[in-house]
């Protein structure tokens, strides 16, 4: 029996991120990253311990290289290139998501970590970009008379606290933090998203441009179903935190 296709391809992946990294908004499109960097710092404030050799997993490498001293980085490759046992902090950031075999990233992580080093994953998740996605789906339906992906599909908050357990790690714990943005048109989202390198990268997409009538379908239904009483679009992200510690007795 033949295995399903990814759901990510790598290719596109990789094209989109350096594209949104040379967007003229790139820098303030990065809020999310923002977000995730305060809440890291945070929470490795409050763990009572001095971490000596972290590393950190991204496909942002030029926002995240500087979060600690002496970290090492490596790309969301499907195979991390990580020591076995070299670190006593992993850090999966932003790109999880992303990622066509999750579980597998994780268990790349806990095996890279030393008996009772820390492993913090943070990416978006739950109801992230509910809005388009349903705005796009029923537009698509009105337009084109079927759907196809256009929006990466967001793990639910109710089952990746699993994922920390799934993947062996001890005393896991998983955790949301939600961001709500405006915008005055659906062209300034898609600005962002493409600023980001989070447009579509997935395997299954159409190929081909879609047409203005579709997007300007999208829009009316967004503005119908999801606009603030100012008039501007709400879109709503979800940074999910999954934190768990490699066994040790």
């Amino acid at each position: 029996m033949s295995s399903p296709p990814p759901m990510t391809d790598r290719l596109a992946l990789v094209r989109n991120r350096p594209k949104g990294m040379s967007h003229p908004d790139h820098g303030e499109a990065l809020f999310l990253h923002r977000i995730a960097r305060s809440d890291l710092e945070e929470r490795l404030s409050e763990v009572n311990r001095t971490f000596t050799a972290p590393a950190i997993v991204t496909g942002f490498p030029d926002f995240w290289s500087d979060f600690c001293a002496d970290m090492v980085v490596v790309p969301d490759e499907d195979l991390l290139p990580l020591q076995s046992e070299a670190h006593d902090l992993v850090i999966h950031t932003m790109s999880l998501h992303w990622a066509n075999d999750p579980v597998g990233q994780l268990v790349q992580c806990r095996r890279a970590l030393k008996p009772d080093g820390l492993c913090i994953a943070v990416f978006p998740a739950g109801k992230t970009l509910g809005e388009l996605r349903a705005s796009l789906a029923e537009a698509e339906a009105r337009v084109r008379g079927g759907l196809s992906p256009r929006v990466l599909p967001m793990g639910e908050i109710r089952d990746l606290g699993g994922l920390m357990q799934r993947a062996g790690f001890a005393l896991p714990v998983a955790d949301v933090v939600t961001q709500a943005v405006e915008y005055r048109a659906l062209s300034s989202l898609f600005r962002d998203l493409r600023a980001m390198g989070e447009t579509n990268a997935l395997g299954a997409r159409i190929r081909h441009f879609a047409s203005r009538r579709l997007f300007a379908a999208a829009e009316a239904i967004y503005r119908a179903s999801f606009a603030t009483p100012e008039g501007n679009l709400r879109a709503t992200f979800e940074l999910q935190f999954l934190t768990g510690w490699a066994p040790h007795d």
